[in-house]
């Protein structure tokens, strides 16, 4: 549960009100989750207490958590020493200057800060607001269920006017030109091109509320003389009435009230007349349409303020479609921003969309990621994913497998050598993070690297810059590091195994990608893509995977994750004689240990398992019950041994003391 809590703010009526820059925060999960909140004081608290601006009754939440604060730069947010700490794009931050589209973790709450639209730039006219009482020359108000043209049914004795027949025109003409128009702004101003062409009015404008303040999100202003897009000069008192009344309101003879004589905004101009009606939409007022003139000559009068009812009344139902349109639209480019990443992976699963997700924040970003992990899991493509969608996408991506080169030479694979630093140098050679200038270094198994490594890796990391062995002329490098490791940097840091000081270093932002047997629902889609990969690559036509097939694929428990399943896939490709993926096309291994134990999958592979039960029982009574003697004489490893005992349910008899 939450509150939100809209500050009152007090503003001398004849001074400007400033226009509602739209920034806001939007809330995508927690209490609030689907709410928006817009950012108009100079400083926003979010806490547990209910005298914070946004209240978030959690217990992972501090009393006062944090603030955000408006600068002179944008918006700065600022953690108020909390417990559990304000995260910006799953950072945990002192202070940070918020960037559009920046996600903001408090407590179980997620809230999206989204900054000024590009889209609405240069369209907000400056709006000025005088709290004038209503001008007390001749007015005239019209409710909605008095509009002639807003009736269920039009009483055409009433308006069989040569004029009201005119107007019907206009109305109907009105309505078929917004249904062509596209975007809220090109909406507006055709509104108010249709508005000035069908009154005498020499100003016009729009004016949109912000949901949830007392300004507004939107004012268009249109000059007939000047054209669109001008300052506009607006009676705040009539917009209070027709905005808070749902009221169309019309005065005429403004010069003639004496409460209006020192009132610049209305002066100014030398403005007679003013006409103002609601945007209305199912009771939901939007906004209002207002309209003056400064012409002597010109009254406005019952049958504009009809006309202009309606055409607001066509207008907002437009307005809040668009509105609707541009919502979806924000939200769907937010999304396709998280989500539509070019990417090799495979998988719908929610632990994948996490993998993806990371990656879109982390890619645009500087930041050295570590990526963790059991062998198989594709790390290296997830390095990759975050390498094409970055700004180095068009540089060199250069991977090394710090595991399969001896540590002799990875010194010179990584640095590169001159001529003669070693017996065999016979020339320079530029080593890879050289070659990966202005791009991305990928350091897969990044554990296994040696002690005497690991401090030159950790130089570089912290200078930015590197010698060739054999040489002291120190390099400059301009490269993002991504490392991946199987094993447990942290726990093998405590143990002096690995740097903790490197450790430190690769740790600023890190993944965890899921093994395959925790995401069983991306099995098939795996299988599917790999069958597709390999009947391609050995030329035969495989269509698909057999249903008793699958079912095993989902039951095994994969140790060795997606690169297992794409060994299984091509051997079962390669291997299999028909269209379909069968049970016997896949490796033992696999279907050892999904059997069932009330059915066996063929009598073929129920033959090949007592074969094995016997040809275990034999070795180990062999080795008198010795489990690696019986390893040996089978020319299996002891794990292997040990695995088809449990798999085979076999119950051998333990092994005898000597």
């Amino acid at each position: 549960m939450g509150r939100w809590y809209t500050p009152q703010v007090t503003q001398d009526p004849m001074q400007p009100a400033a226009p509602s820059n739209a920034v806001r925060l939007e809330a995508v999960s927690g209490p609030f989750e689907g709410r928006s909140f817009p950012l108009t004081e100079d400083e926003i608290s979010i806490g547990r207490e209910p005298d914070n601006q946004i209240s978030l009754l959690d217990s992972l939440v501090s009393r006062r958590h944090c603030i955000i604060q408006k600068n002179g730069e944008g918006f700065l947010l600022r953690d108020l020493d909390s417990r559990n700490s304000t995260f910006v794009n799953q950072v945990p931050v002192n202070e940070r200057l918020l960037a559009d589209g920046d996600e903001i973790r408090i407590g179980k709450s997620i809230l999206i800060f989204q900054g000024l639209s590009t889209k609405a730039s240069g369209v907000h006219a400056s709006l000025e607001l005088d709290s004038a009482p209503t001008p007390g020359g001749p007015t005239l108000i019209l409710r909605k269920q008095d509009a002639i043209y807003l009736q269920p049914t039009l009483p055409l004795a009433s308006v069989a006017t040569e004029r009201a027949l005119r107007d019907l025109k206009v109305l109907l003409d009105f309505s078929e030109t917004l249904n062509s128009v596209r975007g809220l702004a090109a909406l507006q101003h055709k509104v108010l091109e249709a508005v000035l062409e069908t009154s005498s009015a020499d100003r016009a404008a729009i004016l949109l509320t912000e949901q949830g303040t007392n300004g507004f999100s939107s004012a268009i202003g249109w000059d007939r003389r000047l054209g669109p897009n001008q300052p506009i000069q607006v009676s705040q008192t009539i917009l209070n009435q027709v905005l808070g009344e749902n009221l169309a309101v019309l005065c005429n003879d403004v010069p003639s009230d004496q409460a209006l004589r020192e009132v610049e905004s209305l002066l100014a101009p030398r403005v007679r007349s003013v006409l103002s009606v609601p945007l209305e939409v199912q009771d939901k007022v939007l906004g209002a349409l207002y309209l003056d003139t400064s012409s002597q000559n010109v009254r406005f009068d019952a049958e504009l303020l009809q006309l202009v009812t309606a055409l607001g009344n066509i207008a907002a139902l437009a307005i809040e479609n668009a509105s609707h349109v541009e919502r979806l639209g924000d939200e769907n480019r937010r999304l396709q921003q998280e989500i539509n990443i070019q990417h090799s992976m495979v998988g719908e699963s929610q632990r994948m969309r996490e993998v993806y997700q990371f990656v879109s924040r982390v890619a645009a970003r500087e930041s050295t990621v570590l990526i963790q992990g059991e062998s198989g899991t594709g790390k290296e493509l997830v390095a990759r994913a975050i390498h094409k969608n970055s700004g180095r996408a068009d540089r060199p991506f250069v991977a090394i497998n710090c595991a399969a080169i001896v540590d002799t030479l990875l010194e010179s694979e990584l640095f590169g050598h001159e001529r003669g630093a070693f017996t065999g140098a016979v020339g320079q050679k530029k080593g890879k993070l050289e070659i990966a200038e202005g791009g991305t270094v990928f350091l897969d198994e990044v554990g296994e690297l040696a002690a005497p490594l690991q401090a030159k890796l950790l130089r570089v990391l912290q200078e930015r810059e590197f010698e060739r062995v054999g040489s002291t002329r120190p390099i400059k490098l301009d490269i993002r590091l991504i490392a991946a490791t199987n094993v447990d940097l942290n726990e093998a840091s405590h143990a002096g195994k690995f740097r903790q000081d490197l450790y430190y270093r690769l740790n600023v932002v890190s993944l965890e990608v899921p093994p395959l047997r925790t995401r069983p629902e991306d099995i098939p889609l795996l299988a599917a893509f790999f069958t597709a990969r390999y009947s391609e690559k050995v030329n035969r036509r495989v269509a698909g995977i057999s249903p008793k097939a699958r079912a095993c694929l989902l039951r095994y428990p994969w140790p060795g994750n997606v690169r297992e399943l794409e060994n299984a896939i091509e051997r079962a490709v390669v291997l299999g004689s028909t269209e379909l993926i069968l049970p016997e096309d896949l490796p033992d291994s696999i279907l050892e240990e999904t059997a069932s134990s009330e059915e066996p999958i063929t009598a073929l592979h129920e033959g090949i398992r007592e074969a094995k039960k016997k040809l275990i029982e034999q070795a180990i009574e062999q080795a008198n019950g010795n489990y690696t003697e019986a390893a040996g004489i089978l020319g299996v490893h002891p794990n292997h041994l040990f695995r088809l005992i449990r798999t085979l349910k076999l119950t051998p008899k333990r092994q005898r003391r000597t």
